[in-house]
């Protein structure tokens, strides 16, 4: 993998990552407009649907394994910072692909345009951040001393802080249904007691943590898609639960992400 990889150069790279970034507010302000056709918003305009525990899985592994190839392949996968990065990484990813699934609850579907598109975006992320970690960081540039760095500590911390609000938040989703319930709830509890959407507000600060803490142009690009992705989906929700829940929904005044702020 390494020497496949030899004839992209670190412009190149850049090259690819400034693409990813245009493309991330293209995305963002198109979901003002298109809701994106799963979960609440399924509509049978997004053609041929799956099993959402199915769905999820098949577009969450990818980027599992892509990781993994990226790792196995580089000379620098047991130096100990860039090993530690691919461990947070992986960490994040096999709860989502290999454990998230199996704790939906319902019948719910996921188109296939939906999942290959997530499938098409996870790839490019895993040779985004499997890239420079592995192969286009400089040689010096993760060393032992990185442990102590501020980067690293803030960055550390604020990557679990969102890890923790995001797998909380899920939890609260999940516990609103009972097997086979297709049926839509307010969620109460936790961050869901300042925001609509407070799964989504804990991944957004997830990966805002991992471009600190890997203080990447990578992680930032990685950081900019969360924002654009789950922003106007949390604005898309807040309006469907102004719709679904009326005057009980209004009179908690939450915000759609950002706690006080939007």
């Amino acid at each position: 993998m390494e020497q496949a990889l030899t004839f992209l150069t670190l412009d190149t790279f850049n090259y690819f990552l400034i693409g990813m970034a245009i493309i991330a507010g293209v995305v963002f302000i198109a979901l003002y407009f298109i809701e994106a056709g799963y979960g609440m918003f399924l509509d049978p305009k997004w053609g041929i649907t799956i099993s959402n525990k199915k769905a999820w899985t098949l577009m969450e592994m990818p980027v599992f394994l892509s990781m993994l190839v990226l790792w196995y392949f580089s000379s620098r996968r047991f130096d100990a910072v860039p090993f530690l990065l691919f461990l947070f990484f992986q960490f994040h990813y096999f709860r989502r692909a290999f454990i998230y699934p199996l704790m939906l609850k319902g019948n719910s579907k996921m188109p296939l345009s939906v999942m290959f598109m997530g499938i098409g975006f996870n790839i490019c992320n895993a040779l985004a951040q499997g890239g420079w970690i592995f192969y286009f960081a400089p040689a010096n540039y993760y060393t032992l001393s990185w442990l102590s760095s501020p980067q690293f500590i803030i960055g550390t911390l604020v990557f679990f802080g969102g890890m923790y609000i995001n797998i909380s938040s899920d939890r609260i989703i999940q516990q609103l249904r009972q097997p086979g319930d297709t049926k839509h709830y307010l969620p109460k509890g936790g961050m869901f007691n300042y925001v609509s959407s407070a799964h989504y507000f804990g991944e957004t600060i997830e990966w805002i943590g991992f471009a600190v803490l890997t203080w990447s142009w990578a992680g930032a690009v990685f950081a900019l898609w969360t924002f654009a992705n789950l922003v106007p989906r949390s604005n898309a929700i807040y309006h469907k639960y102004e719709l679904m829940f009326g005057e009980e929904f209004k009179e908690r005044k939450l915000k759609r992400i950002f706690p006080f702020i939007y």
